[in-house]
């Protein structure tokens, strides 16, 4: 029976892995999903570390290695989450050299206390990109209106961008124009844009949880039929995927474009994430159907890789009922639903929620040194220890 996850890779469609744990590293078993061909590349975020080290005991070494080097809670993080994603590249790097670059890519998050700090932003992008230093780092840098001049100067420093908490087409357009304007200065002052690679992470269940509950509000309120409001539950995400995989698709095949392309420029590409199935009553690999085609990836959360490698049914999809697409966000408009208003929330609470992530992790780091002592020996972060990062 073949792999619908390599099978996904046929069409187009990268299946990146939306986790990242010490153990997942040290036994072997991320190492076994690269070889089978499950995954081809990985992302992380302040959520994804709190859960690893609030749930291992992975980390408790290095914690004590760390705290008796007189680390802060804050150094001792980016030491652990450093030391992560440098072994996860180190076990891409058969993949990126494989697609010539095109894949293999694991992604580490600018601090999100920096999310409306442009010069923050683009200092804390420079640091990851020189410590980790590996050529298939993605650093990750929020899609908001401070995030995107720092987009572009990261770009035209060479460094890949993965742009995360978009929601909005508006703010998607902004976000490609940030990635060609820098790239458009890299050539400029005369710098190689071969090398330089970048998606564009928009976000897909969290819309229809945000638009499935106003929905559902109007409906218990309704005295007529409520059908058309049904007919439009969790069809948000999508339909708002499926415009900016146009959007993309017009830009990225347009005049300014081929001209980069000509010097070798790459393609920002879409990333769909938040693809795991929030509402029981949606299939568990519902998000990720609808959402294939060229040029694409899609990062999933560990339960719908293993749910779609066992029963996905991969197909171009993304680019079918486009004009159906079209409607459902009138429809949404048209019941009352003030649909740009949601995206703008959802970034705002996008934001806050990785913010409140990040607190929540610097405080199990904290707890579980304090909880710890004597070390026993020295780990992955030794290194990064004896150099003082």
């Amino acid at each position: 029976m073949s792999n619908p996850l390599v099978t996904l890779q046929q069409l187009g469609q990268s299946p990146w892995h939306d986790n990242i744990r010490r153990d997942l590293i040290t036994s072997g078993k991320l190492a076994q999903m690269i070889n089978d061909g499950d995954i081809t590349g990985l992302t992380s975020n302040p959520t994804i570390f709190e859960q690893a080290i609030a749930n291992s005991d992975a980390y408790d070494d290095d914690l004590r290695i760390l705290a008796a080097a007189g680390k802060s809670v804050e150094a001792s993080f980016d030491a652990l989450a450093i030391a992560d994603i440098k072994s996860a590249a180190r076990l891409f790097m058969p993949v990126f050299e494989r697609t010539n670059g095109n894949d293999g890519y694991v992604s580490i998050e600018v601090a999100p206390t920096l999310a409306h700090d442009t010069q923050g932003t683009i200092e804390e992008a420079r640091r990851l990109w020189r410590t980790v230093d590996r050529p298939n780092l993605m650093v990750k840098i929020p899609a908001t209106l401070a995030g995107l001049p720092a987009i572009e100067v990261a770009i035209a420093e060479g460094i890949n961008i993965n742009v995360t908490l978009i929601f909005s087409l508006d703010r998607y357009e902004a976000v490609v124009a940030a990635y060609l304007s820098g790239l458009q200065r890299r050539t400029q002052a005369g710098g190689n844009i071969r090398s330089i690679a970048s998606v564009a992470s928009f976000f897909i269940s969290r819309v229809d949880s945000a638009v499935d509950r106003l929905l559902d509000e109007k409906i218990a309120a309704a005295v007529d039929d409520t059908a058309a409001l049904r007919a439009l539950k969790g069809r948000a995400g999508i339909a708002n995927a499926k415009l900016a995989y146009e959007t993309f698709r017009r830009i990225f095949g347009g005049a300014i474009f081929a001209k980069l392309a000509e010097q070798g420029a790459r393609r920002q590409r879409p990333l769909w994430a938040s693809t795991s199935s929030k509402n029981p009553n949606y299939a568990d690999t519902y998000y990720v159907e609808a959402l294939i085609g060229p040029d694409t990836v899609n990062t999933m959360p560990p339960a719908t890789i293993v749910a779609y490698r066992d029963h996905g049914k991969p197909e171009v999809r993304i680019d079918r009922q486009v004009d159906v697409a079209r409607e459902v966000i009138a429809g949404i408009g048209a019941a009352g639903i003030d649909f740009g208003a949601v995206l703008v929330r959802l970034e705002t609470e996008g934001v806050a929620s990785f913010a409140k992530s990040y607190e929540s992790l610097l405080a199990v780091v904290a707890r579980r040194t304090a909880s710890r002592s004597n070390p026993r020996g020295a780990g992955p972060c030794a290194e990064l220890t004896k150099s003082g990062t």
